[in-house]
């Protein structure tokens, strides 16, 4: 199992919490949190250690294109990149109802 913390620059504050995904085998979960942080904050606890990179490279493309603010919370049971990139996009469907 391993911690990993990120933090990228993003400006679009969000009023409630969201939840996305669930945790079981070769899935995952977000939860985002509104922030009065003025970076973006992640949290992610994983079970396939050794990926920090893989995991940052998906977080830039996500940034690069959303530069949602919040705390987010991620916990990870083996999902493969396209899932994370997935559940960020539910993530970003969930907050167009906001």
């Amino acid at each position: 199992m391993e911690k990993l913390h990120f933090s990228f620059p993003a400006d679009k504050s969000i009023q409630k919490p969201v939840h996305i995904g669930v945790v079981a085998s070769g899935d995952l979960e977000i939860i985002m949190y509104p922030s009065k942080n003025k970076e973006a904050e992640l949290n992610i606890v994983t079970g396939s250690d050794g990926f920090k990179n893989v995991w940052e490279n998906v977080l830039t493309r996500f940034f690069d294109r959303y530069s949602i603010l919040a705390d987010y919370e991620i916990n990870d049971f083996g999902a493969t990149p396209g899932v994370v990139n997935l559940r960020l996009t539910q993530a970003m469907e969930a907050l167009k109802n906001e």
